[in-house]
């Protein structure tokens, strides 16, 4: 073996040679301690020694070997570590460890060697010392995993901490007893649940009651940090443990919340959640007088998906603490183990760990390692050897400690905490430990693992071992009874002086359990019911509301802000070289608006986060390439075209301004929408949005938009401003780049949890996102935005509406302008009359075009400039066209006095480009029908897909769709008629006959009346 890599060994030799700090710190420290030995030339031996200035073969063998020896007990040593609690037998050697391997034997082991490479070993030392030595540091209770990691820095770090003292923890007698005490009110608490709610689900923590000692010592030590916050996200397992003894919840509420008639405190609170889900926050004052704000965040039943959730929070909260460090805030991640390695948003979650727009100083990862998940063993739930593998991609160090060493897992939170806080990366703690229980408390384990049950069942309680450890280890005469009577007093102020012993303590917790019970069983008696713990609306949230209105709130702003933005847009530093095409589009945005002229979307966005910044409303926008936006609309960020140098006009307006950050994401919605929503929530004074590339690239994220962003107001009572940009129309790009499922969105509507818009102007786009954050209530805004109108000549606005007094109109009545480039949103003069609940009929004139007209078509989206362009060939006023610019919160008020203008209508349609079964139409037509306006449909028949795969087909469908909604009956030359439509069907079924792909029912455009058979 040492033959084999002679040259190479002579090669750093030659290098160290050269110089010492080109090779890796353990060669250094070989060839040095070689050196001093005198087994290397220009070395000197020690008095009393036979050196003779020249190394010899065996000399170098067995040197050469400890030295690979020492690296492979720090890069293998966690094989053969005893870290599973239900192994009966330490595992075996492991082959890789062998003496033999690095061209050592068992005649060696008395040999004297230089073992300086490791930590603590200055003198030398027999190689059976230096191999015990490492057999203790590596191969106890705690398995290191630190070697796949690039940074000499970190291992050297992690291994100066963990070599000296043999990885043997040195805890304190008073944290010792602090670690008895916790197991103890860990284990009696949900013995207490077991026995007084037999049955109910509850996901005890039995069996890794060492998680509640772990959290304890990293809130322990947070605060000699200089940790001020700390988010927990964790699933159902043990919340409800961690929640009690961790946060301190009371127990009256838990109580409480177990009871069948427990209710929310009122109607305004929503439905609520199960137990297992809730949060809480609180402040926990630590032993040394230190103070720590504590939050468990709410989830859904899906695992691991409160994880982004967690980290956005973090992020949120660094930036109220002005904490550009991130030492203030620390994410701590609570995962079970085939959740760990299965789940994708884990992957999502990691790779943003060092992204400057999503970092927070690094997470600490308490992995509940079960060993098994649900039912399912780990041998058919993961590829790896350990759940923790995935973590070694973000170079993570990673710790698998046997979970009946409580102390060693003390030890390894205290690591955890030390390494995030020196290093602001993430960190693992593999917490190997078993379930006592089933998944849940009502399935029996025996079925599917009946060994492993077996060997459960004879399990005692941890902290019944670790008290007869403690009490062996206590050998000191010092320790008097005495002496543990005053430290379990300092634990607990709220005792009796009067106990003695843990025992004691254990019974007054058993009090306290007792009394919490019977208040709540006397509550239950009366009808009563404790407040909900989880506070909506306190903190950064207090004087929001979660009432909605429809009430227009000014959003406009004046000239000072309109110039000062316009000039920012086409202003740029000196010596600044922009893209000569790009220059010329800024330029006429600029110019544009100081001459008060009409703009496109993408300066009307500009004006609105511009207008924001100024007025000290910080602005956050992320998705994939949103900077540049993806199609080339935004240009939030200017790029030297000769130095590759940024320039943010929009963060450059005044040295006053709020802050502006628009980040180009990871390629993930799940994770990235997760942690603006995270964000969202605790920063309500913040416009947040997330930006999908496509419309349908938030299919990736529907566990969010499902669990979280919809529905955490009515579970949880929490609100989110968070806005979501879905670009979204029907422009041939096939089925998936056409919808943004504004169906799926609609489906979800209830109790003002949400809104909807689809807006089809700059300047309503703009007053839009301004009146998102000049309410006094948030709820998560949904947008339908464009793709083709970001370029069409039509869809402009001009300035003056976003002056001072204009505001976002929910719907946008009959415009009589035109669609060959002249602005479609409304004059001025429209905009301040008004569309909320007022009568729109306008000047006299235009009540008298009202008067004319016959037929009304009501739409969202870009199918508007179809109509109008189709509506101008035919130079008819006979025809109303209307926008229905906010689906949701339904505008009823409004769409109601725009239509009863319409006296003489005698036909109604909803027109839209999206499927029958999608779109608008399912959920506007039972809602139009309540209004007593027969409404008919306009649009493609249901589908399967969203939209047809050939450019030629949807151009057809697209005129045919249009032509059917201005096609004749035989009662007059303009009306919708069966025969139009039949028609209109016929025809592009033809189409299809005759040679293009798809089928007849995917490309049919269907007339359907509203509340007919198949509405």
């Amino acid at each position: 073996m040492f033959s084999e890599n002679g040259e190479y060994v002579e090669a750093q030799f030659r290098r160290w040679q050269q110089d010492k700090t080109s090779v890796d710190q353990t060669w250094q420290a070989f060839f040095a301690g070689m050196q001093f030995a005198g087994t290397l030339p220009g070395g000197t031996a020690p008095a009393g020694g036979s050196g003779s200035g020249a190394a010899s073969s065996a000399d170098l063998r067995v040197q050469t070997g400890v030295t690979r020896l020492v690296f492979w007990y720090r890069q293998a040593g966690h094989l053969q570590a005893d870290v599973d609690p239900l192994a009966s037998d330490p595992p075996p050697p492991s082959p890789l460890l062998k003496l033999e391997n690095f061209g050592l034997s068992e005649a060696d082991l008395d040999r004297t060697v230089d073992g300086s490479m490791y930590f603590g070993l200055n003198s030398p030392a027999t190689l059976r010392d230096l191999l015990a030595t490492l057999k203790a540091t590596y191969c106890g209770t705690t398995g290191f995993e630190y070697m796949h990691i690039d940074s000499l820095d970190v291992r050297s770090w992690i291994a100066s901490r963990l070599e000296p003292t043999c990885n043997r923890p040195m805890l304190k007698l008073r944290q010792k007893y602090r670690i008895l005490l916790t197991l103890h009110q860990a284990e009696l608490f949900e013995k207490f649940l077991h026995t007084k709610y037999v049955g109910q689900k509850r996901f005890s923590l039995e069996g890794g009651e060492t998680l509640i000692p772990v959290l304890d010592a990293i809130i322990e030590k947070g605060p000699s940090l200089g940790v001020k916050e700390v988010v927990i996200g964790m699933a159902h397992r043990g919340r409800l443990n961690v929640l009690a003894n961790t946060l301190h919840k009371p127990f009256s509420e838990i109580f409480n919340e177990f009871e069948d008639n427990y209710l929310p405190l009122s109607t305004h609170d929503g439905d609520g959640d199960v137990k297992y889900h809730l949060g809480f926050s609180a402040d926990v004052e630590t032993a040394d007088g230190g103070k720590v704000h504590l939050s468990v965040t709410p989830n859904p039943s899906h695992l691991e998906i409160v994880n982004p959730v967690v980290e956005g929070r973090v992020r949120a909260k660094q930036r109220k603490h002005g904490d550009k460090e991130r030492v203030t805030g620390v994410p701590v991640l609570i995962h079970g183990d085939a959740a760990f390695a299965g789940q994708g948003v884990i992957m999502e979650t990691f790779n943003l760990m060092n992204l400057a727009g999503y970092r927070t100083g690094g997470t600490i990862h308490i992995v509940v390692n079960n060993q098994i998940g649900f039912t399912t063993n780990p041998r058919d739930s993961r590829s790896t050897q350990y759940c923790t593998d995935i973590a070694k991609f973000i170079q993570a160090p990673i710790l698998h400690v046997n979970a009946e060493d409580p102390e060693a897992c003390v030890a390894a939170a205290e690591f955890a905490l030390e390494f995030r806080q020196q290093f602001k990366r993430d960190v693992v703690i593999d917490l190997v430990c078993y379930r006592r229980w089933g998944h849940n408390e009502g399935d029996n384990p025996g079925y599917t693992q009946p060994l492993q049950a077996k060997v459960i069942a004879q399990k005692k309680p941890l902290s019944t071992i670790y008290a007869a450890k403690l009490a062996g280890a206590t050998e000191d005469p010092s320790v008097t009874e005495a002496v543990v009577a005053d430290i379990v007093r300092e634990f607990d102020q709220k005792l009796s002086e009067s106990l003695r012993d843990a025992e004691a303590v254990a019974a007054a917790y058993r009090n306290q359990l007792e009394a919490a019970h019977q208040q709540v069983k006397e509550m239950v008696k009366k009808g009563e019911t404790k407040k909900r713990g989880m506070e909506g609306f306190s903190g950064r949230w207090k004087g929001f509301t979660n009432r909605y209105s429809h009430d227009p709130i000014a959003t406009g702003i004046g000239d000072a802000v309109l110039d000062r933005v316009g000039a920012a847009l086409g202003t740029f530093p000196d010596g600044f070289t922009v893209h000569p095409n790009l220059l010329k589009i800024l330029l006429t945005r600029s110019e544009n608006i100081k001459k008060r002229g009409s703009v496109d979307w993408g300066t009307g966005e500009a004006l609105a986060i511009g207008s924001l910044v100024l007025d000290g409303v910080p602005v956050r926008l992320s998705g994939q390439d949103s900077r540049r936006g993806t199609f080339t609309q935004r240009h939030a960020v200017v790029v030297d075209y000769e130095t590759g140098s940024d320039y943010y006009p929009l963060q450059n307006l005044d040295p006053k301004q709020a802050p502006f950050d628009v980040i180009d994401s990871s390629l993930s919605e799940a994770a990235v929408m997760g942690f603006e929503f995270g964000y969202s929530l605790d920063d309500p004074e913040s416009l947040v949005m997330w930006e999908a590339q496509f419309g349908d690239f938030a299919n990736g994220a529907q566990v969010i938009i499902d669990q979280f962003l919809t529905s955490c107001e009515s579970k949880w009572n929490r609100s989110s401003g968070l806005v979501l940009l879905l670009p979204h129309a029907y422009e041939g790009q096939g089925p998936e780049h056409s919808s943004a499922r504004l169906e799926r969105f609609l489906q979800m509507c209830a109790e003002d949890n949400i809104q909807v818009a689809y807006p089809t102007t700059p300047a309503q786009y703009f007053h839009l996102l301004r009146r998102q954050v000049k309410r006094g209530f948030r709820k998560p805004l949904v947008v339908m935005t464009p793709k083709s109108l970001l370029r069409l000549p039509a869809a402009v606005s001009p300035v003056s509406e976003f002056a001072d007094g204009t505001h976002f109109r929910e719907v946008l009545d009959d415009d009589r302008r035109g669609s060959q480039g002249e602005p479609a949103g409304g004059s001025p003069s429209q905009d301040r009359r008004g569309s909320q609940g007022e009568p729109a009929g306008g000047s006299p004139s235009h009540k008298d075009s009202a008067d004319l007209v016959t037929r009304v078509l009501v739409c969202s989206g870009k199918v508007y400039y179809d109509l109008v362009k189709k509506r101008d060939e035919l130079k008819t006023q006979a025809v109303a066209i209307l926008r229905l610019e906010q689906l949701y919160p339904w505008p009823e008020a409004q769409l109601s006095a725009a239509l009863s203008k319409y006296r003489r209508a005698r036909e109604f349609l909803w027109v839209q480009e999206e499927s029958q079964n999608m779109g608008g139409w399912s959920f506007v037509e039972p809602r139009l029908r309540a209004m007593s306006f027969p409404f008919e449909y306009i649009g493609r028949d249901a589908s399967a897909s969203p939209a047809t795969g050939s450019h030629h087909v949807h151009e057809l469908e697209q005129k045919l769709l249009v032509d059917a909604a201005f096609a004749p009956t035989p009662s007059g030359p303009i009306g919708p008629g069966w025969v139009g439509w039949k028609t209109a069907a016929t025809t592009i079924n033809g189409a299809h006959a005759n040679g293009h792909t798809g089928a007849e029912d995917k490309t049919a455009i269907t007339g359907v009346k509203a509340g007919a058979p198949g509405a």
